[in-house]
């Protein structure tokens, strides 16, 4: 999107009287675009525009990835984030402060939303360049992730559909997961020749960890793919939470297996918040279910025109040997 298309926006937004330099689109957002407005005094702003042109992910057919009953339908759009803003900042977790947000069109062909623009760096950008510097965010975002997880809801699912009174598809997170990792599976094998032969295998390792797991019925409140690039570090050096549309109630071990595939080395210094009651049964069968999803949606992005497609196979590669060594060592 151009400059001028963002002049309305920016002056609803910021001040009649401000003046829009520059617009930049800012790299990696796959469902929403993420765009930073630069005013004539060098400030800055971000805008989230939700609409069809960009989002990156194909249609799957027979699909609505709007009917959020389905924990996992795509994490995209203002309700959503509205939702979930409200939802962390009554918790007084840092999220980027909301100047805008127009669901009416006015102002574009799509909803928006403009925040506050965080310019000081994600937090995986300062794990490489500085750990030592990393360490007071991460020990800040480990205090966000306990009151998140002290947080409990009365059903799962995403915030926006709970806030509403409303319940999402299952019986159980487990088996949300059970289903979401059948289908996973079966997809990647579609596209990958690799999986075939094997899937039987995995379908059995998935359900035999499946079969582990004892019902429960507490659920917390998780982000989801809160990984270090969905961590921004602010002038006071205190983490901020972004893309934040797919918060939701679920099992806390869901969020746990994602943190530690997404930190690695640096995963103890924020689960000791809240990691002393995991359950060993469900993170193990989780992270089965979660690398045949990263496996599964890469290969689905791809179907389209996503440009950064280095990342996403390298992704496939790295959960597909993962996924894989849950096998006995003859399947595998």
């Amino acid at each position: 999107m151009t400059r001028e298309q963002f002049v309305d926006v920016a002056r609803a937004a910021l001040g009649e009287r401000r003046s829009l330099a520059a617009v930049e689109r800012i790299r990696g957002g796959t469902k929403k675009g993420v765009y930073r407005l630069v005013l004539e005094d060098a400030s800055t702003a971000v805008a989230y525009v939700w609409n069809d042109a960009e989002n990156y992910w194909p249609t799957t057919p027979g699909t609505d990835s709007d009917d959020h009953r389905d924990p996992f339908s795509a994490a995209t759009g203002i309700d959503l984030f509205e939702a979930a803003h409200r939802h962390l900042t009554a918790l007084g977790i840092r999220t980027p402060r909301i100047h805008l947000a127009d669901r009416s069109r006015t102002y574009l062909p799509a909803d928006v939303v403009v925040l506050e623009d965080v310019t000081g760096g994600s937090l995986e950008a300062l794990l490489r360049a500085d750990p030592a510097a990393a360490a007071r965010p991460l020990a800040r975002l480990a205090e966000a992730l306990g009151a998140m997880h002290g947080h409990r809801g009365p059903r799962f699912g995403k915030v926006a559909l709970i806030d509403a009174g409303r319940a999402s598809h299952g019986e159980s997170c487990e088996q949300v997961l059970l289903e979401r990792a059948l289908t996973d599976l079966a997809e990647a094998a579609s596209r990958d020749t690799r999986l075939r032969g094997r899937d039987r295998d995995l379908e059995a390792a998935v359900r035999g960890l499946a079969a582990t797991v004892q019902p429960r019925t507490e659920y917390a409140l998780i982000h989801g793919e809160l990984g270090p690039d969905h961590v921004l570090v602010d002038a006071a050096g205190e983490p901020v939470i972004i893309d934040i549309e797919g918060l939701m109630f679920f099992d806390v071990e869901w969020e746990h297996t994602f943190l530690h595939l997404r930190f690695g080395e640096h995963y103890p210094a924020i689960a000791a918040a809240s990691a002393a009651d995991l359950d060993p049964q469900r993170i193990a069968f989780y992270a089965m279910a979660m690398h045949l999803s990263l496996i599964a949606g890469p290969l689905r992005l791809l179907d389209g025109d996503f440009p950064d497609r280095d990342a996403m196979l390298g992704i496939v590669e790295h959960n597909l040997a993962a996924a894989l060594a849950f096998l006995p060592r003859a399947a595998a």
